[in-house]
């Protein structure tokens, strides 16, 4: 067999099956990203932005009312701070708050201000007992909810009668406004409430649930009249989305680094965490079991020897070849004169044995034992040479 024919035989360029076995891990990992990727984008793509949003057509935004509004030539606009939701008070205005339980105190003080006086409508959305006293002195929230969600007028309010039984079962109210219009009760106590403003035509509404301006609950019952009626009595509605990141929150907080970073942040750090985990798995896993494989030639020891030579040769690096001849020394003699070979790389165990062997001082033992590195070849060649003879003169019987 020819010299080409055992190279080739013996060859072990990996194979197209090989190839795909190895990457066939990391393949997988970039379909799971790229997926993840798509999944995220959809969840938070501009169609579904959350919640009580006249932008979102999820089954819990309220798109549909926004929609209807615009239909009948009341325009929506949706404002996330608390300055804008103030600047928009307007007698021609109706300004609904989402989640009025997430403004702090002193946002829902400067809130009151601008509308009490304002004479346009406002519209709060289940707001709790941490907002409603301050946001609607006089009306306190019941800490007990509405059993039913589906409940029935019972007032003279003429929205209200218009649109009939309606989903707006869930916090109920208790007020000391004599002139407030009380309905939908729920064992007694209000789930919306009409307080009129003490001077001009301005009111608020106190709603105790969000159902009827959810998409998919729309069409039941008699939301959507109530949902228009109390929303386009005003030619301008602003939907106010309060928001954690408002400054108005906390004017005092400084801005540290987290928030001048873009929002998405988070998922972009967690996608590179999940793709470090997938590729130190892929790394880490096991290939299978070893295979042991003929050499295409064999190579002798004292070649290997002159090789290793030659690279730290070719390096320069006399340190490194001056330790291991060393070091070699020392475990074939350590041994020979009684000491273990855990402590062969001790010079106060060893030295003093090899002095007491040799029958010398042993001054000289230690710069050649553990002494610096040689300043030139020739000092090395010397240093193997003293070491060789150390070894013989140790072994000599």
């Amino acid at each position: 067999m020819t010299t080409e024919a055992t190279l080739l035989s013996t060859s072990v360029s990996p194979t197209a099956r090989q190839v795909w076995t190895r990457s066939r891990g990391i393949a997988l990992a970039v379909v799971l990203l790229l997926a993840a990727a798509v999944a995220i984008a959809v969840i938070r793509s501009d169609t579904k932005h959350g919640e009580l949003d006249p932008r979102s057509v999820g089954p819990q935004g309220s798109r549909a009312v926004a929609e209807l509004l615009a239909d009948r030539g009341v325009s929506t606009r949706v404002v996330t701070t608390l300055d804008e939701a103030r600047a928009a008070a307007a007698p021609d205005t109706t300004l609904l708050v989402a989640v009025p339980d997430l403004l702090t105190h002193s946002q829902q003080t400067r809130l009151h201000s601008s509308i009490a006086g304002s004479g346009g409508r406002t519209v709060l959305v289940a707001p709790g007992s941490w907002s409603v006293e301050k946001l609607v002195p006089g009306v306190t929230a019941d800490p007990a909810t509405s059993f039913d969600s589906t409940l029935t007028p019972e007032c003279r309010l003429p929205a209200a009668v218009r649109a009939g039984s309606a989903d707006t079962g869930g916090i109920r109210y208790t007020t000391t406004h004599l002139d407030a219009g009380e309905c939908y009760p729920s064992e007694r106590l209000a789930t919306m409430l009409r307080i009129p403003a003490a001077s001009g035509n301005g009111d608020t509404i106190v709603l105790g649930a969000p159902d009827i301006l959810f998409n998919d609950r729309l069409d039941k019952q008699g939301n959507a009249s109530l949902a228009l009626q109390l929303l386009g009595s005003r030619p301008h509605l602003v939907w106010y989305l309060p928001s954690l990141s408002d400054a108005s929150a906390n004017p005092d907080k400084e801005k540290g680094l987290l928030d001048l970073l873009p929002s998405g942040w988070l998922w972009g750090t967690l996608q590179l965490f999940v793709a470090a985990a997938l590729a130190a798995l892929w790394r880490a896993r096991r290939l299978g079991p070893l295979v042991p494989e003929r050499l295409p030639v064999a190579i002798r020891a004292s070649e290997a020897v002159e090789g290793r030579a030659r690279l730290y040769r070719k390096a320069n690096a006399r340190d490194r070849a001056a330790a291991a001849l060393r070091s070699s020394t020392r475990i074939r003699l350590a041994p020979l004169v009684g000491v273990p070979v855990t402590q062969a790389h001790t010079p106060e165990a060893l030295l003093p044995a090899l002095s007491a062997h040799l029958h010398g001082d042993g001054q000289g033992l230690h710069p050649l034992l553990f002494g610096p590195p040689p300043g030139d070849d020739a000092a090395l060649i010397a240093l193997a040479d003293q070491l060789d003879a150390l070894e013989r003169e140790v072994r000599r019987p």
